[in-house]
């Protein structure tokens, strides 16, 4: 009895030891993605930001002085630590274990507790125990890496995943879209917005303006169904749209995005091949067939300037053939004479294909061909109207200072 109780002590001690040096490894590690995470900021900064560190070189010391070598040396110190503690875990379950069965045969031999089979028999099944509490502990270090990355994981509060794609439905007739007292504000509370009242005709070309901060961009999200509205409801033809099925809503819409993602498949309808004679026309108007090369409804070259990459993604978004087009600032990158031609021509030529054009924009010269000129101020949508719409189309630098 007194043998038994001297191991499971010495037992419980290997355990309570092994436990305190894992506890040190997940704290190292845990610490080791965080530091994890602002090295690979650091790396992106030095790729994205290439050409002004080559132009500034003492921007470029102060990035590798002063961000990336405190972080790289973290970053090893961290993983050298979980490294040694792992070890320490490994070496200290390994040492006691054989400890435990030095003890066994120096109590039954020395002390007289218990005879050699017995002794022989604890031994044996310490051995026993010993290999799958070694693989146990050798196991940790990725055990760990998974409780950690899953810990990070939880902290986005991302979508329960779907087996399958949603099949959304689409709204084949509707005339009005209506936002009725929508507010949305975001997790930190810093900025809100709402709340929201509009309606938005089928077929109408409406400009939105507004300064940095304005909440143009939520507007934006929140009417493409992006963000979900916190309070009020969208309505299509006065009936509430489902927050259960935002895909539904969604697919009214293709939106051109001031930091949108180029694709180079050209996609129509439910995922279709898109239509020829669509794709041919656009590239004629948009004055980009001689700069793109395709096969099989795949843009082969992506090497191009910024204001003919958005005349790329407008080709995608009207070859999507959806009902609502959302523009933000697509014209800021045009030169001058397509920024015209796209106002006087291209977006008249969108209302004749029976498109609604919800776009963002600055350009006051050409104010006067929107249906409607709206302004977001410190999260409230207004419409301008008469001697404020004029002001507007006059100066609009002016109007949003």
């Amino acid at each position: 009895g007194k043998m038994l109780l001297v191991t499971a002590i010495w037992m419980a001690v290997t355990i309570w030891g092994g436990f305190i040096l894992v506890a040190r490894v997940y704290k190292h590690m845990a610490t080791l993605r965080e530091t994890e995470d602002k090295l690979y900021t650091d790396f992106q900064t030095v790729l994205e930001g290439r050409k002004e560190l080559t132009l500034n070189r003492e921007r470029a010391e102060y990035v590798f002085n002063n961000l990336y070598i405190p972080d790289a040396q973290e970053y090893r110190h961290h993983i050298i630590r979980a490294d040694t503690f792992h070890l320490s875990a490994v070496n200290w379950s390994n040492i006691m274990m054989l400890g435990a069965i030095g003890l066994v045969f120096w109590m039954a031999n020395s002390l007289g507790w218990a005879d050699t089979n017995v002794a022989a028999t604890y031994s044996l099944t310490l051995l026993f125990l010993r290999t799958p509490l070694l693989s146990a502990v050798g196991a940790l270090p990725t055990l760990l890496t998974a409780q950690v990355a899953f810990n990070k994981l939880n902290k986005f509060a991302l979508t329960p995943f779907k087996a399958e794609f949603p099949r959304p439905q689409a709204f084949p007739n509707w005339q009005t879209l209506e936002l009725r007292n929508v507010t949305f504000s975001y997790q930190d509370n810093a900025f809100s917005v709402g709340p929201i009242n509009l309606t938005i005709k089928r077929g109408e070309l409406l400009f939105l303006i507004g300064g940095n901060g304005s909440g143009k961009s939520t507007l934006a999200m929140l009417l493409t169904g992006l963000y979900q509205p916190q309070n009020g409801e969208i309505l299509l033809d006065g009936k509430p749209v489902s927050g259960e099925q935002p895909e539904d809503y969604r697919k009214l819409f293709s939106a051109v995005f001031t930091d949108g993602w180029l694709f180079d498949q050209l996609l129509g309808p439910e995922g279709q091949p898109a239509n020829p004679q669509l794709v041919e026309k656009w590239l004629a108007q948009l004055k980009i067939a001689h700069k793109l090369e395709l096969s099989n409804g795949r843009i082969v070259n992506l090497k191009l300037s910024k204001g003919q990459k958005k005349r790329v993604a407008l080709l995608l978004a009207l070859a999507e053939e959806r009902d609502i087009i959302l523009l933000d600032e697509w014209a800021a990158d045009q030169d001058p004479h397509f920024r015209r031609e796209f106002y006087q021509v291209l977006l008249p030529l969108m209302q004749e294909m029976g498109k609604t054009i919800f776009a963002i924009s600055h350009d006051d010269h050409y104010f006067i061909h929107a249906d409607r000129l709206l302004e977001m101020r410190n999260g409230q949508l207004s419409e301008l109207t008469g001697e404020e719409r004029d002001a507007a189309s006059r100066d609009a630098v002016a109007r949003t200072a």
